[in-house]
């Protein structure tokens, strides 16, 4: 039993660093990330990346992925599409997946991240809501963001969030400012 209780201990404990080495690796992005900058560009593949000075939020979310878990978000979301294409939304009108884009695309990665059994529920609790966990919303205008929440908190406890909401990565109050359509925790690597 002690042993059993030892080992969960170790788990949380590492479930925690995780999810603060996710919220490191995105803010290494600020003053880095200077602009927001939604281009069609063709990537290196796997691993490839718009130049780091611009990107858009799913940008900070996969370059944050790559540094503090070594995922390729890449790599796994474009895999999983060849597989999976029907289920993933449609629409940009696409016949197949583009390893340029899809994984640069909000409501992919909310499919993604669900089919890999990481969503959560969406609540108001500011408690619920740990470094490292993503969180998708819906913006004015019905558009789709992403955001990283961070190990920082404002006075009354809220958790900040970083993201590209346009400005380049930035760490700011906003987790409850839109409408929350996803959340999402990334427990264990899925590849290895």
């Amino acid at each position: 039993m002690i042993v059993l209780c030892l080992l969960f201990s170790a788990l949380v404990v590492r479930a925690g660093d995780t999810g603060e080495d996710v919220a490191a690796a995105a803010r290494s992005q600020i003053g880095v990330t200077l602009f927001y900058d939604p281009g069609y560009c063709a990537l290196s593949y796997p691993g490839g990346d718009v130049p780091i000075d611009r990107g858009v939020c799913t940008d900070v979310v996969i370059r944050a992925m790559r540094a503090a878990m070594s995922l390729d978000l890449q790599r796994m979301v474009h895999e999983d599409m060849l597989e999976n294409f029907a289920v993933y939304p449609k629409k940009w009108g696409l016949s197949k997946p583009d390893r340029n884009i899809d994984h640069r695309r909000v409501p992919n990665l909310q499919t993604f991240f669900a089919r890999q059994g990481w969503k959560l529920p969406v609540t108001d609790n500011a408690l619920d809501y740990l470094p490292g966990d993503l969180v998708t919303c819906l913006l004015p205008g019905n558009l789709a963001h992403i955001m990283i929440v961070s190990d920082r908190k404002n006075r009354a406890g809220t958790p900040l969030v970083i993201h590209n909401i346009g400005s380049g990565a930035q760490e700011e109050n906003r987790l409850f400012e839109f409408l929350i359509t996803g959340h999402y925790r990334i427990a264990e690597p899925a590849e290895g």
